[in-house]
């Protein structure tokens, strides 16, 4: 691993094609420093920032994520644009938490065409926080090679997450307040943990039992889950005729 001094982590940037990336362009024209560890990916809306495109960069062992859009409620497509892109990130960074990459990776800021300084001053402080967390997987204290089947259990679960988001994440007030009031009610963590974080978990087995290990004990170790949850999830995956268990012993069953 090289040394912190030698670290030159690689950020992933999407931005907005309105605000933000104007407010890089104004940085750049304006000769504002800033670490140059940003590849810039340009979208016309911030609301565009897939889940996947979130989980696809972090398994290309990307060191951080940004996504940059307009200031809220001045979206230029609908005024609640960049509402979904609060949405996005902080499911996201609830679903890296699981798979055990830390949140603190991917990063939400809204900043305007006229804010080059702005833009300077964001990037140099996660330009330097990711630094200080190091290459993909250190602060993790985890395999990369892990974490990347975890972000793959992730991303074939994403038109799943979507609609699960679409019906039953609604938030009732597009306003910033609105949404972290909303994601942080007390009846929403078992809610999220049913509906996301189980089905998670379960892609996340289905992943370890196709790479060779077999007994309940092994996959919780591999995953870093509770031995429990994980003979609960595969008493559940073998119900729905995923998984056949012999004794503690569990492979993938195959379809007639």
């Amino acid at each position: 691993m090289a040394a912190p001094s030698d670290f030159k982590p690689i950020i992933v940037g999407f931005l907005c094609n309105w605000c933000c990336y104007g407010g890089a362009d104004l940085c750049g024209v304006s000769r504002f420093q800033y670490p140059p560890y940003l590849r810039v990916i340009r979208l016309m809306c911030s609301g565009r920032v897939d889940l996947e495109f979130i989980f696809r960069a972090f398994a290309k062992k990307s060191d951080g994520v940004f996504i940059g859009g307009c200031h809220l409620n001045d979206c230029h497509y609908n005024p609640e644009g960049n509402y979904d892109a609060l949405g996005n990130s902080i499911v996201a960074k609830r679903i890296l938490e699981n798979i055990g990459v830390n949140p603190d990776r991917l990063r939400l800021e809204w900043v305007s065409a006229g804010e080059g300084i702005r833009f300077a001053e964001i990037m140099n402080e996660f330009g330097a926080k990711i630094k200080s967390l190091g290459p993909f997987g250190s602060s993790e204290g985890r395999d990369v090679a892990d974490l990347q089947a975890g972000l793959e259990a992730a991303t074939q679960l994403v038109p799943y997450f979507k609609l699960v988001e679409r019906e039953r994440f609604r938030v009732p007030k597009r306003t910033e307040d609105g949404y972290h009031e909303f994601f942080s009610r007390p009846d929403f963590e078992p809610l999220f943990k049913e509906l996301i974080l189980d089905k998670l978990t379960m892609g996340r087995i289905m992943g370890a039992l196709r790479a060779g290990e077999s007994s309940a004990g092994d996959i919780a170790q591999k995953l870093r889950l509770d031995p429990a949850d994980i003979a609960r999830h595969l008493h559940l995956l073998s119900q729905q005729g995923m998984v056949r268990m012999n004794g503690s012993q569990a492979q993938i069953a195959v379809a007639a």
